[in-house]
């Protein structure tokens, strides 16, 4: 764990939890694409720069999930690099506190305030064309996360992310994060058309051809959305109809996994909905859903 692995001239990333690409930018300087769920990460990091006399510029975040950006306040503090994050994944990196609050729908209770869900606040500025490093482009990858986005580096190797996962991940609990359910499929879609070098997952094997794990993942989303409208048959309420999917899927509740688990299924139910395939009812001042 926490090995450097080059994939390109220039490109690399370092094994962890949330891979973490890193690349030279010119003479001793290097910037990150996200640094990783806590201070240990950001200091298996710095050891890292450290052994290789590496001068770090600025850290590019692809999204402000907690396990992407909790090494940030570490490293900030030790090397001064700047950090840029994509549209709202800006304000949730200033205030972490977002995340969990997000995912509960209100103030979080302390189950939910942890590194896993929320990571220390640190500063970010804005992500622009401009703020990048030469050759660098934006990719943006909506769906898993309100503004997340990848990056392509002038060597041709494609950062990812958290818009795929993998074979394992998907056999092994079915269901993934996700927050807009059409815009995942759209960019999966587009990732499938994708060519470079190198494609670096956070949460699956770098690979040179990520069309076939892409093409998976859709399978996956619209497999889980047919079992949705098949367990809707009759009108059901939401909390019924997590239960349903935690013993289908062979899931364990507790509030982490109640939180991420439902913020998902709420938002299919919204994409059933929009797509036609599902209707909201009130009866009895319950909210019911059924097939459409």
């Amino acid at each position: 764990m926490y090995e450097l692995i080059p994939v390109g001239e220039q490109s690399y990333y370092i094994q962890s939890p949330s891979k973490i690409g890193l690349i030279r930018v010119g003479g001793r300087d290097v910037c990150l694409i996200d640094c990783g769920n806590d201070k240990d990460a950001g200091r298996k990091v710095r050891q890292i720069l450290t052994a290789n006399d590496w001068n770090l510029k600025a850290i590019y975040l692809t999204h402000s999930n907690a396990d992407h950006i909790g090494g940030n306040k570490y490293l900030q503090a030790q090397t001064g690099c700047q950090t840029y994050a994509p549209g709202i994944e800006c304000e949730f990196t200033r205030h972490p506190i977002l995340e969990p609050a997000f995912l509960y729908g209100g103030f979080p209770p302390s189950d939910l305030r942890h590194k896993f869900l929320m990571a220390q606040e640190s500063d970010a500025s804005p992500l622009t064309k401009e703020s990048l490093p030469e050759g660098f482009e934006i990719l943006p990858l909506p769906g898993h996360f309100f503004d997340m986005v990848g990056y392509r580096t002038p060597d041709n190797v494609v950062y990812l992310a958290d818009c795929l996962s993998s074979r394992q991940t998907l056999d092994k609990y079915q269901l993934t994060f996700l927050y807009d359910v059409a815009a995942y499929l759209n960019t999966l879609e587009m990732v499938k058309t994708l060519n470079a070098r190198m494609f670096v997952p956070a949460h699956a094997e770098a690979t040179e051809d990520i069309a076939p794990l892409a093409q998976y993942n859709i399978d996956k989303v619209l497999s889980i959305g047919d079992r949705l409208v098949s367990m809707c048959g009759r009108p059901i309420s939401f909390e019924m109809l997590l239960q349903k999917v935690f013993s289908e899927y062979g899931l364990t509740m507790n509030f982490e996994q109640y939180v991420l688990i439902g913020s998902t299924v709420r938002s299919y139910l919204a994409w059933l909905k929009d797509s036609g395939r599902l209707d909201a009812v009130f009866e009895d001042n319950l909210l019911l859903w059924k097939q459409a």
